[in-house]
């Protein structure tokens, strides 16, 4: 069992707690027509523990939606098939009308998105095990790697596979990655080189891959291994303004700062947090931005110039923090989410902005909005690089939800609705 999923374990199902959930979300509900331009809520057969949207979009001249492509996996149980999928979501336009004061609920869809918001499975491919994390290569989409229960990180090339996978329940990945001894969560393609693979495990390690490399085989060994980590290596990722340059994270509090170049680390490594360092993410406008999620319920903001202090403390969770990402269209945005139900988005830019006490309740001035829609632990979420604001986000009780809150939330010119936000 993996450290990530051993947290996501607990006994918090319990009578008083079940109440209070449910009611918050009726309270959330009520509140959503004004709080969101779009809500779609969709029930998974099994839960997601990742979630990614595909780069594409697609519009017909005749039709009042796109079609946009999200990756999912499955974490099932009773020795259940395993898939990971492809999915295809209808997204109004922009200039759709839609009744965001109408609630629609059918075939285990609901929310604000108007008719037109739909999500069907189009393509499964059998996984070995449950998909702990999917993402795709950027320079072909493709082309997507898992992390497994198993030690091995699979490849699979979407356009070799069936839309519906042998009932015999054979997985025929078309790379299998070896290196590992253990399972594990963190997974980072290179988006300056093309095929240059990460991965973080239980074991501690972080191996690397350059899947241009293999002879044709369907086995590649690592091409390279980095050994400083004392325990669970939760996360990697690579530095989108420096093509050698990675960091990792783990269940040992550190943070250490990688250059392919070297097999030892750039930098001392740098105790981050008073809890596991769960998640890492790197500002894809500033080279120098980057952040870290934690266990100890906050995101830390770092600067590459000066690595002695965190240059910020994000507090709004109230329990660990598994994601986190930067917006792919503003520079001081980035979201968070949790084992707190939460998804909260941040804007850095208001950071020491003055607060009269109530607004101080409502959680400090960078605290932008907070998606209350979940009612279980939300194990993966990923902005939308086609929609501005828009996000995917799943949860362990099988819901997968697209949102985007409205534009006088984060138009920052309706203060009162950036308020009402954090309600």
């Amino acid at each position: 069992m993996s450290g990530k999923e051993e947290k996501k374990e607990g006994s918090g199902n319990e009578g008083f707690e079940e109440k209070l959930i449910n009611d918050e979300y009726k309270i959330w509900k009520k509140n959503a027509p004004f709080l969101y331009d779009i809500v779609m809520t969709h029930a998974l057969e099994w839960p997601s523990l990742t979630v990614e949207w595909l780069p594409d979009k697609h519009t017909q001249k005749d039709k009042d939606y796109s079609v946009q492509r999200l990756i999912l996996g499955t974490h099932t149980s009773d020795n259940e098939q395993n898939h990971l999928m492809f999915a295809e979501v209808r997204l109004p336009l922009e200039d759709t009308e839609i009744d965001a004061r109408k609630y629609e609920e059918k075939n285990g869809y609901g929310g604000y998105g108007g008719v037109s918001g739909r999500l069907e499975i189009v393509q499964k491919i059998n996984h070995p095990g449950e998909v702990n994390r999917a993402r795709y290569m950027p320079q072909n989409p493709n082309l997507v790697a898992t992390k497994t229960a198993s030690a091995s990180v699979l490849l699979f090339d979407k356009t070799k596979h069936s839309s519906k996978p042998p009932k015999n329940g054979v997985s025929n990945p078309d790379l299998k990655l070896e290196g590992h001894k253990k399972e594990g969560y963190g997974i980072s393609w290179s988006p300056v080189r093309e095929g240059l693979l990460l991965s973080g495990s239980d074991d501690s390690l972080v191996c690397y891959w350059d899947i241009r490399a293999n002879s044709g085989k369907n086995v590649l060994q690592a091409t390279g291994t980095f050994e400083k980590h004392t325990d669970v290596v939760e996360d990697v990722a690579w530095n989108p303004h420096n093509q050698n340059l990675f960091a990792s994270c783990g269940d040992d509090k550190l943070l250490i700062l990688w250059d392919m170049r070297e097999r030892n680390p750039c930098h001392e490594p740098i105790k981050a947090h008073d809890g596991e360092v769960n998640c890492l993410s790197f500002n894809p406008y500033s080279e120098n931005l980057f952040v870290t999620g934690s266990a100890d319920k906050t995101v830390a903001l770092w600067d590459n110039r000066n690595l002695k202090n965190k240059i910020h403390s994000l507090v709004g969770h109230t329990e660990q923090i598994f994601n986190v990402a930067w917006c792919p269209f503003q520079e001081p945005i980035l979201a968070s989410c949790g084992a707190d139900r939460r998804v909260n988005i941040w804007d850095l830019s208001q950071i020491g902005k003055q607060q009269t006490p109530e607004d101080a309740e409502d959680g400090p001035p960078e605290l932008m909005f907070i998606h209350g829609g979940h009612t279980d632990k939300i194990s993966d979420f990923c902005w939308n690089s086609n929609e501005e604001w828009m996000i995917a986000s799943v949860a362990d009780n099988n819901i997968l939800q697209i949102w985007q809150p409205t534009d006088s939330i984060w138009a920052m010119d309706d203060e009162p609705s950036a308020e009402g936000a954090k309600a």
